[in-house]
C-alpha cells in the first residue's frame, strides 16, 4: 500500500485541478486514472500533412466569461485563438431551403415564426433570471419547473413547427439529449450557471469564442506533467473502502478521497460502506448525453472564399450544428458536425461509412458538392467510451434537482466530489471542472486544518 494524504480518482481537468491545488498546499497526493491517458473528455487528434496540426475529438472551447479556466491556461503557459467566425452563416430550414445569416439565431422564415420564437425566448429568459445556480431547488416554483420537461415547455410556449424545432435543436446542441429527457429546471439552471442562455449559444462573446493553441487536452497534459509520478495511468478504481485506517482506493490508502468523475461513473464504484441512499439515488438520475463528434478534413477551408464562416444550423440534420474547426493557420480546412441525442443513438447503429455519408451529405447541402469529398474523416462516439459513457455532461431529468440536488456536492465522511457536473458556474464546461476541483480541494484543506500556501 502507498500511504498519502489524499487520493484523487480521475485525471480530467477537475481531478488534476484538485490535485494541483492540494499539492501546492503541501499535501501528498496521488491521482488514479483508469485510461492510458489524462484529459478525461478532452482528446487531441493530429491532422494535416505530417500530422503537425491538432483538432480536438472532445471538448474544445473556452469563452470570455470562463475566468477560472482562462486564468489556469495562462498559468500553464497556454494561449488561445478565436474560433473562425468571419463571413456569413448558413441556415437550412425544415423544408431543406438554405439561406445566409449573421448573428446567433437565423431568420427562421416568415415574420410570424420569428415572432413566435422571439416570444418563447423572452419567456424562457425571464425564468432563467429567477434561478440561483447555487441552489436551483430553491427557485420560485422549483418543484413545478422540475416536474416539467423542456419538450413540454416548448410545446406550450412555441406555436409554430419551425420555432419548436429550432428550440429543440438548441437543446440538443447544448445538452446532447432530446428535450423530452430534460427537466425544465435543469435547463434554466444550466443557463443561469453560464450567465445566460445566449452565453451558451454564442460564438463571439459566448461559450464557443476561443480554442486552445495546440488543443484543449494540453490543459490536463501540462498539469499532469507538473504532478509527475503522482499521476498513475491505467489504474481503474473499482472499489473504495472507508475504515478506521482511512480510505483505500485501488492500492492507495489515504486520509481523504476526491472522486472527480461524472455521477454515472462514480456510482459504478463499489463503496464500503455503501453511499447514503440520497447520494446513490441522485447519481442514478444523472445520465450522460450522447454525442458523436464528426470532422471532415479538406485541403483548404474552401467555404471561406465563398464568404461563409463555416458555421451552420440545419434543422433536417443529422449534423444540426456545424463549425469551421480548422487549425489556427487555416489549413487543413476542417468542418465539424455534431450528431446529438436521437440522431447520435440512431446513427451509432450504422457503420462509419454510413455515418460519414450522412454527415458529409449535410455539409454538401450547406456548402456545396465539394464538401461531400473530404480528404479524411474522423469521429468520436463518446457514449462508447467505457470511462466516459457519453458527453457533454450528465443531465438532470425531471425531479432530480428538487428531490436529490442537495446531495450533489455534500461530502460523505472523508469522500469529496468534483467534476464539472458539480459546478455552480459553467456546469458542463472546462470552467466548471476547474471550479469543482478547486472547491473540492478547499473542502479537503479545511477538513484537514491545512492553510493553503500563498
Amino acid at each position: 500500500m502507498h500511504d498519502c494524504d489524499v487520493v484523487v480518482v480521475g485525471a480530467g481537468i477537475a481531478g488534476l485541478t484538485a490535485a494541483r491545488e492540494l499539492s501546492g498546499a503541501g499535501m501528498d497526493v496521488r491521482v488514479l486514472e483508469a485510461r492510458d491517458r489524462v484529459g478525461g473528455r478532452t482528446l487531441n487528434h493530429s491532422v494535416g500533412e505530417g500530422g503537425d496540426q491538432v483538432v480536438e475529438l472532445g471538448g474544445q472551447w473556452v469563452g470570455p466569461t470562463q475566468h477560472q479556466v482562462l486564468a489556469l491556461a495562462v498559468e500553464l503557459g497556454l494561449e488561445t485563438y478565436p474560433t473562425h467566425a468571419a463571413g456569413e452563416h448558413v441556415f437550412e430550414d425544415d423544408g431543406g431551403t438554405t439561406s445566409r445569416y449573421a448573428g446567433t439565431i437565423p431568420r427562421l422564415g416568415r415574420p410570424l415564426v420569428m415572432a413566435d420564437y422571439g416570444l418563447a425566448d423572452l419567456r424562457f429568459k425571464r425564468l432563467v433570471a429567477k434561478v440561483d445556480p447555487e441552489s436551483p431547488w430553491l427557485a420560485p416554483g422549483a418543484e413545478r419547473l422540475d416536474e416539467r420537461t423542456f419538450a413540454g415547455w416548448i410545446r406550450a410556449n412555441a406555436r409554430t413547427r419551425t420555432a419548436r424545432e429550432a428550440l429543440a435543436a438548441t437543446a440538443r446542441a447544448v445538452f446532447s439529449v432530446e428535450p423530452s429527457e430534460l427537466s425544465l429546471l435543469h435547463v434554466l439552471f444550466y443557463a443561469a450557471s453560464a450567465g445566460g442562455w445566449d452565453d451558451l449559444l454564442d460564438t463571439e462573446g459566448g461559450a464557443q469564442q476561443d480554442r486552445i493553441v495546440g488543443g484543449s487536452q494540453l490543459i490536463s497534459l501540462r498539469m499532469a506533467e507538473a504532478l509527475g509520478e503522482r499521476v498513475a495511468l491505467e489504474s481503474p478504481v473499482r472499489a473504495v473502502r472507508v475504515g478506521a485506517d482511512g480510505v483505500v482506493a485501488g492500492d492507495v490508502r489515504a486520509r481523504r478521497l476526491v472522486v472527480a468523475l461524472p455521477p454515472t461513473l462514480a456510482i459504478r464504484i463499489e463503496f464500503d460502506p455503501p453511499l447514503p441512499a440520497e447520494r446513490d439515488q441522485l447519481c442514478q438520475r444523472i445520465p450522460m448525453g450522447w454525442v458523436i463528434k464528426c470532422m471532415a478534413i479538406y485541403d483548404e477551408p474552401f467555404w471561406r472564399a465563398d464568404g461563409l464562416s463555416g458555421q451552420a444550423f440545419s434543422l433536417p440534420g443529422p449534423a444540426q450544428v456545424v463549425f469551421d474547426n480548422s487549425p489556427p493557420g487555416g489549413t487543413p480546412g476542417v468542418l465539424l458536425g455534431f450528431l446529438e441525442g436521437r440522431d447520435a443513438r440512431v446513427l451509432a447503429e450504422a457503420n462509419e461509412a454510413e455515418r460519414r455519408h450522412a454527415v458529409t451529405g449535410t455539409f454538401a447541402r450547406l456548402f456545396g458538392p465539394r464538401a461531400a469529398e473530404p480528404t479524411d474523416y474522423v469521429e468520436k462516439n463518446w457514449a462508447a467510451e467505457p470511462y466516459s459513457r457519453g458527453c457533454y455532461a450528465g443531465v438532470f431529468g425531471p425531479g432530480a434537482w428538487t428531490g436529490y440536488g442537495r446531495a450533489l456536492r455534500r461530502p460523505v465522511g472523508p469522500i469529496h466530489w468534483a467534476g464539472t457536473e458539480t459546478a455552480t458556474r459553467w456546469m458542463g464546461y472546462f470552467d466548471g471542472a476547474v471550479q469543482s476541483g478547486r472547491r473540492a480541494a478547499t473542502e479537503v484543506l479545511a477538513a484537514e486544518g491545512v492553510v493553503a500556501r500563498a
